[in-house]
C-alpha cells in the first residue's frame, strides 16, 4: 500500500531544546494513524512540519507524494488541519466560518456537501449562532466540517477532543471511521487511551524520538507505565455535618433559556465532589455562579458560609478557581505569576518567598522557576496553575475540566495533587469529562439539560444503574439530553 505520509530522520530544535530528534515513519493512505505521548514530547510540532506551518531544521517528510519545503502551496490544498486549539472565529456564525473556509479552497458548501453531511447536519439548526457561543462538542463538529469542506486527501487532528463529553467524542470518532471509509488519511493524535485504540496503529513519541510504532494494544502494552498509569488509591473523606456548599434551588436564565434549573446540592469541608454533564448540560454557568462570576436568576447558594449573591467579594476571598482555559499568564516567569496572585490574595513577602520555594520543589518545577510560563509543556502549566490557585490555602477550590488536554500519566500527577489538598482539609469542586477521574472523587452529580439527575458515591451510582463503570453511567444519562448547547 503507497504511503501517504513518509518522514526521514527529521529534527527540529527551538534553541537548546530539541522538539524533534530523527523522527521517522510511514502512514498508508486510507489508514487511522495515531501519534501518542505526554506532554512535550513533539507532537505539536510534528504536525505544524507536516502541514507546512513549520520548517524542519533537517531531514525529509512529504505528504501526499509532495515535499513539505518545496511543494508546500499545493499540500495546503490538499491537506485538512484541526490544531489543539480551536481553529475557529468566535465572533463569526456556523455558517460564515464554513463558508469562509471553503471560500479559502476556492469551493462553496455545496459542491461537497455529500462529504461532511453526517457531521454538519448535527449542527446545521444553529447555523446562524456565533461559533463562540456553542458548546465544545458543537464547535469540533464545525471545526471538523471546516477542515474537510475542501475534501482533502489527508486530515490531521491535533487532539481533536480535549475539553468534549464522552458522548460527543464517542460520535466524533464514529465520524472519523466513516471519513476513513471514503478513502481520506487521518493523522491524529490524543491524550486519551480509548482513543488510541481506535486507530489502525499508534506510534508513540517521546522526548522527540519515535520508539515504537505498531497496533494500539502492542504499543499500549510496551509502554504501560507511561500511557496506563495505575489508578490511585485514596481512603474516601469522612463524612461531616459541616458544609461549605450549600446550594438551594439555584437557578440561571437568558431571556428564556433556562441553562441551570432549580438545582439543589450540599458539599461536605474536605470533600472531593465532581460536578458532571455533557457539554451544554449547564456545568460552567452553575459553577460561575457559585464562585460570584455570575449572577443568580433564583434560588440561593452559600459558599464559604457567604451567600454568592450578596457576599460576592467575601466568597472570592475563600476560595481558588482554575478555569478549564489555561489562567496564568503566559508572559510571565513562573515565579513571577505565583508571586503576582498571591499578593492578589493578601498574603505577606516573606511568607510569598518561603512557600515559592516549598511550592516549586513540590511540583517538580525548581529548575523552572526563571522559566516563561508559555515555554512550559502543557501538564505542567497545569500542575502550576491548580498549586496557584490553591496558595494561599483557601476552604474551597474550584477547578472546571482542569486535565484537558493533559497524558495520562500528567494527569495521575495532578489528582495527586488535589488527594493533597483534601488531606489538607481543602474542598475539591470539580468538574471533569474523564470518567476514570470521576471514579477518585467521594461524591458526584451529573447534570442533564440543566438539572442534576444523579448524585452519589461512584460505586452508589454504578449500583444504581447496574453497570460496571462510570462511563456507563455518564453513557446512559447523557444520552436523556435533548438540548445540544448552552
Amino acid at each position: 500500500m503507497a504511503s501517504a505520509v513518509t518522514i526521514r530522520d527529521l529534527t527540529k530544535s527551538y534553541g537548546r531544546i530539541e522538539a524533534l530528534r530523527g523522527v521517522s515513519f510511514d502512514a498508508q493512505r486510507g489508514e487511522i494513524f495515531g501519534i501518542i505521548g505526554p506532554d512535550g514530547a513533539g507532537k505539536t510540532t510534528l504536525f505544524r512540519i507536516l502541514t507546512t506551518l513549520l520548517l524542519p531544521d533537517s531531514g525529509r517528510a512529504t505528504v501526499d507524494g509532495l515535499d513539505v519545503a518545496a511543494d508546500y502551496k499545493q499540500i495546503r490544498r490538499r491537506v485538512g488541519y484541526m490544531p489543539g486549539r480551536f481553529s475557529l472565529y468566535q465572533d463569526m456564525s456556523v455558517e460564515e466560518n464554513l463558508r469562509f473556509f471553503a471560500t479559502l479552497f476556492g469551493t462553496t458548501i455545496e459542491a461537497n456537501y455529500d462529504l461532511i453531511r453526517d457531521i454538519y447536519s448535527q449542527i446545521e439548526p444553529f447555523r446562524t449562532r456565533r461559533a463562540g457561543a456553542l458548546s465544545g462538542g458543537m464547535k469540533q463538529k464545525l471545526a471538523l466540517s471546516c477542515a474537510l469542506i475542501h475534501k482533502p486527501d489527508v486530515l490531521f487532528l491535533d487532539e481533536p477532543t480535549t475539553g468534549v463529553d464522552p458522548v460527543s467524542r464517542k460520535e466524533f470518532w464514529g465520524m472519523l471511521r466513516r471519513l476513513k471509509e471514503q478513502g481520506i488519511t487521518i493523522i491524529a493524535s490524543t491524550p486519551i487511551i480509548d482513543e488510541a485504540r481506535q486507530c489502525d496503529r499508534i506510534a508513540f513519541i517521546n522526548e522527540g524520538q519515535i520508539h515504537g510504532i505498531d497496533t494500539p494494544e502492542r504499543i499500549l502494552n510496551q509502554f504501560a507505565s507511561i500511557l496506563c498509569p495505575p489508578g490511585l488509591e485514596h481512603g474516601k473523606v469522612e463524612q461531616k455535618d459541616e458544609y461549605v456548599i450549600e446550594v438551594d434551588k439555584l437557578t440561571k436564565r437568558f431571556g428564556n433559556f433556562t441553562a441551570v434549573d432549580h438545582i439543589s446540592f450540599k458539599v461536605h469541608r474536605g470533600e472531593i465532589f465532581g460536578f458532571l454533564g455533557a457539554n451544554g448540560a449547564g456545568k460552567t454557568t452553575a459553577m460561575r455562579m457559585l464562585t460570584g462570576l455570575s449572577h443568580p436568576t433564583g434560588g440561593t447558594a452559600r459558599v464559604a458560609g457567604f451567600d454568592v449573591a450578596t457576599r460576592t467579594e467575601d466568597v472570592k476571598k475563600n476560595i481558588g478557581y482554575m478555569s478549564q482555559k489555561f489562567s496564568l499568564y503566559e508572559d510571565l516567569k513562573v515565579w513571577e505569576n505565583i508571586r503576582l496572585f498571591a499578593g492578589i490574595y493578601g498574603m505577606a513577602e516573606d511568607e510569598i518567598a518561603r512557600k515559592t520555594d516549598e511550592l516549586l520543589e513540590r511540583i517538580g518545577l525548581s529548575a523552572e522557576r526563571d522559566t516563561l510560563v508559555k515555554s512550559l509543556p502543557l501538564g505542567w502549566k497545569q500542575k502550576l496553575a491548580f498549586s496557584v490557585s490553591i496558595f494561599h490555602e483557601p476552604k474551597i477550590v474550584f477547578l472546571d475540566e482542569p486535565t484537558g488536554g493533559v497524558d495520562p500519566a500528567t494527569r495521575r500527577q495532578f489528582w495527586e495533587l488535589i488527594y493533597q489538598a483534601a488531606d489538607r482539609g481543602i474542598t475539591v469542586f470539580v468538574t471533569t469529562h474523564f470518567m476514570d477521574e470521576a471514579e477518585y472523587c467521594d461524591r458526584i452529580s451529573i447534570m442533564v439539560d440543566g438539572v442534576i439527575r444523579a448524585l452519589d458515591t461512584p460505586d452508589e451510582l454504578k449500583r444504581q444503574f447496574k453497570v460496571a463503570t462510570m462511563d456507563d453511567v455518564f453513557q446512559q444519562l447523557a444520552r436523556e439530553a435533548v438540548r445540544t448547547a448552552d
